[in-house]
């Protein structure tokens, strides 16, 4: 695997502007925020609503982090759709983390990349079910892939490629997409990756030991935010470490049992836009009230 650093909080504080902080540090949360399924519904535009809601968060002081299944380049509009020009993004299920710079090439560094070698994967799922689509994610780009995937399912451009080329180089994310494909979990987390299932005919497989969790962890420490003062929201089975990671994990209303038995509260679902209460609630409520072991209120829905 290769890995590179997270800059130094020292550094960090350095680097932004004094006016960009609003509050003082001690009084600042850090809200991670899935992408799909919590800000996202079938369209590609995030709702008005919770860019006015993100854009009060910011401006009240506190970080909202983006954490996502998706390819940095499926991040990145995100990002600029919510008015994120400075900050930090969570992308491949906790592989790429990235700093967001509207002065730096494609408006964000790449601060931490963890990478495996996709081959051993390629050929297992070639072995055991050999019509899935391999998709092997190249950081920024898009993918190499097997065979086309649809455009609706896919963020960033891909390129159809020879079976030995999907392992030319090292890659954060593979994905694999086919009927039956659940029944490779197992077999998968047996060569040391993580496998992560994005529902019925898909699974994500990451580098070994690493989540949303561990990334946001990572941030978090960097920007030197108590663990006391963290808010996560998400929807999926890969957001399941990240809510409990979180002081106050909430899941969406639509999210399946296994995340909402694990969150410390359930909003309303992505078509109530159920993220949004959950973001006009920070702004009313001290950041020492919102640990799971405090009297917060857990009622959003």
């Amino acid at each position: 695997m290769a890995t590179t650093s997270l800059p130094t909080t020292a550094a960090l504080a350095s680097s932004v502007p004094s006016s960009r902080l609003r509050a003082p540090l001690a009084s600042s949360v850090m809200v991670a925020l899935d992408i799909d399924g919590t800000l996202l519904g079938a369209g590609w535009e995030v709702p008005r609503e919770t860019r006015i809601a993100v854009k009060a968060l910011r401006l009240a002081g506190h970080h909202v982090v983006l954490a996502s299944g998706r390819s940095l380049a499926g991040v990145l509009p995100v990002a600029r759709s919510l008015g994120l020009a400075h900050g930090w993004a969570i992308a491949s299920n906790g592989a790429v983390t990235a700093r967001l710079n509207p002065l730096a090439p494609g408006e964000h560094t790449i601060q931490e990349a963890t990478t495996f070698d996709p081959e051993p994967v390629a050929r297992l799922v070639a072995a055991q079910l050999p019509e899935t689509q391999i998709a092997v994610e190249e950081t920024g780009w898009g993918y190499r892939t097997s065979t086309p995937v649809p455009d609706e399912v896919i963020n960033g451009r891909q390129r159809v490629v020879s079976f030995e080329e999907l392992w030319i180089k090292p890659t954060p994310r593979v994905f694999l997409r086919g009927a039956g494909v659940l029944d490779l979990l197992d077999p998968l987390r047996a060569l040391g990756v993580t496998a992560t299932t994005g529902g019925p005919t898909w699974v994500d497989v990451t580098p070994p030991d690493l989540s949303k969790a561990t990334a946001l962890d990572a941030v978090r420490q960097t920007l030197g935010i108590p663990s006391t003062h963290t808010v996560a929201v998400g929807d999926g089975i890969n957001d399941i470490a990240m809510l409990t990671w979180a002081a106050r994990g909430v899941a969406m209303g639509h999210a399946p049992a296994e995340l909402r038995a694990v969150a410390d509260e359930v909003t309303g679902t992505i078509a109530e836009n159920g993220v949004v209460p959950v973001l006009r609630s920070l702004l009313a409520t001290s950041p020492a009230s919102i640990s799971r072991n405090s009297t917060f209120d857990r009622s959003v829905r």
